[in-house]
């Protein structure tokens, strides 16, 4: 079973970086998700992909619990945020491309 090891990107609901300074662990689906017949809701028998998340400090710790567990994982590393660093003065700049209007 192939697990991915990965620190989670904050949510689009957030302004802080709540949850997503830890480093996750979480299986890959060994089947694809389908719907029920009856009620159009979708299902999967596997239970290890859709319901086991386990959360750790470091990176090193969670390579450290998959290799003493004997899960065979894929390390992804994050990517640095994009920065644009404003002023609230650049609105109202001389050397602006745009003019400023209500």
């Amino acid at each position: 079973m192939l697990a991915r090891i990965f620190r989670p990107a904050k949510t689009a609901m957030q302004s802080g970086k709540a949850k997503s300074q830890d480093w996750v662990l979480e299986f890959e689906p060994r089947e694809a998700r389908r719907p029920d017949p009856l009620m159009g809701w979708t299902q999967t028998g596997d239970t290890a992909s859709s319901q086991v998340r386990l959360s750790f400090e470091t990176r090193d710790e969670a390579i450290r619990y998959a290799d003493h567990h004997g899960i065979a994982f894929q390390l992804i590393d994050p990517k640095p945020a994009k920065r644009i660093i404003k002023a609230y003065a650049d609105n109202f700049a001389f050397g602006r491309k745009q003019p400023w209007t209500h």
